[in-house]
């Protein structure tokens, strides 16, 4: 059975769910909020909806990976990206509620190592933990310098 890494925040933020989702939908801002992310480029074209895929480029562990990330979920509340290469698969989650005026977002990521990555999960694991904080730091930064008008 595979091992699974996995990370969750829950955090506050001041934009209300629509300006947040709005936001998060389009992976290609990846770049501002995922620590390690070096290009996330879109390589479809049109509306950013369900099916859009982006070509990612990220260091951990020393090392760059190049994902295939597509927007596998989307509605007012969630969105849900999944990358995937050779060596691992990737699946990020989050849902946004409504908190006063503002957004309570949930982040949730797993990393699934295949083959002889797998060996890496104990190092992946904790350095898997330590970005999570990094992320939602990043992440809620980055939300609450949106214009909300």
């Amino acid at each position: 059975m595979a091992s699974v890494n996995r990370a969750s925040r829950t955090f506050t933020v001041n934009p209300p769910p629509h300006i947040v989702v709005d936001y998060l939908k389009d992976f290609g801002h990846a770049e501002q909020w995922v620590p390690g992310t070096r290009t996330c480029e879109r390589i479809d074209s049109g509306p950013v909806g369900e099916g859009a895929y982006w070509h990612n480029v990220s260091r951990m562990l020393g090392r760059t990976a190049e994902l295939t990330y597509k927007l596998c979920e989307l509605t007012d509340r969630t969105v849900v990206f999944v990358g995937a290469n050779t060596s691992s698969t990737a699946v990020d989650t989050i849902t946004v509620e409504p908190a006063g005026g503002g957004s309570t977002v949930t982040y949730e990521a797993e990393l699934e190592m295949h083959g002889t990555a797998r060996l890496l999960n104990p190092v992946v694991r904790l350095v898997f933990d330590k970005r999570a904080g990094e992320t939602q730091r990043q992440l809620t930064t980055v939300l609450n310098a949106l214009v909300t008008s």
